[in-house]
């Protein structure tokens, strides 16, 4: 969880976590891709130490209620936090993720770097870069996951394009985000853009979010067969 790469768009190196399925060294196949984004004040730590993805990841391979797959945690808590260029410009995560993190993971492990095979998620924070980074890229990504997301109110640039992405939100029932997510839910609705929305008991916290990911898994799956 603490790899490196150099980024010129940030001026500094910058570090990631991975997670490599079972038996990824001895085989020569190609997987499909996971970029899983944490929360605000978390680091590229943050889904491996709280989230406990290898434990999740591993059995939900070894059940085969999901399909192997490689997982991608940048992190976005060093220099800045945020997933986003700032407003001058002089701060380019955007660009970073995109131009630089993207093509080097996908250069230095055997992923599959087509639509198809590539999904993202996140929480909190990470759910807002999700669910933004989807909407300004969906040519990138088969899936998106945003969970507890911090939301704005949708900004569709193209819907034919939005809805070539399978979208899968999910947000506790006491989580104080949970009127942003419904309000983008509803606004999805009116706009006919097919998309599935879980409210399950629980609140904005590791708990939720454990229980979250097998799902996003298994979602992120059938998309990557259909």
């Amino acid at each position: 969880d603490a790899l490196t790469m150099d980024s010129k768009i940030l001026g500094m190196e910058r570090k990631f976590a991975i997670y490599l399925p079972p038996g990824y060294e001895y085989s020569q196949r190609s997987y499909p891709v996971l970029y899983l984004l944490h929360g605000a004040g978390d680091d590229q730590t943050g889904w491996v130490q709280f989230g406990e993805v290898q434990r999740i990841a591993d059995k939900a391979f070894e059940d085969g209620t999901a399909t192997p797959m490689i997982i991608v945690m940048p992190d976005a808590n060093t220099g800045q936090r945020g997933y986003f260029n700032d407003i001058k410009n002089e701060w380019r995560y955007e660009d970073f993720f995109f131009e630089e993190l993207m093509p080097y993971v996908e250069s230095q492990y055997r992923i599959k770097s087509v639509k198809k095979y590539r999904a993202i998620s996140g929480l909190s924070m990470g759910g807002g870069g999700t669910y933004f980074y989807a909407m300004h890229r969906p040519d990138l990504f088969s899936s998106a996951c945003p969970l507890s997301a911090s939301l704005r109110q949708l900004e569709v640039i193209d819907i034919e394009k939005i809805k070539s992405v399978k979208w899968f939100f999910d947000c506790g029932d006491d989580d104080f985000l949970y009127e942003g997510n419904s309000l983008v839910h509803i606004a999805m609705k009116k706009k006919e853009i097919p998309h599935e929305f879980r409210i399950r008991d629980g609140a904005h916290n590791w708990t939720y979010w454990r229980a979250s990911l097998p799902e996003v898994l298994g979602f992120i799956s059938q998309t990557f067969h259909q």
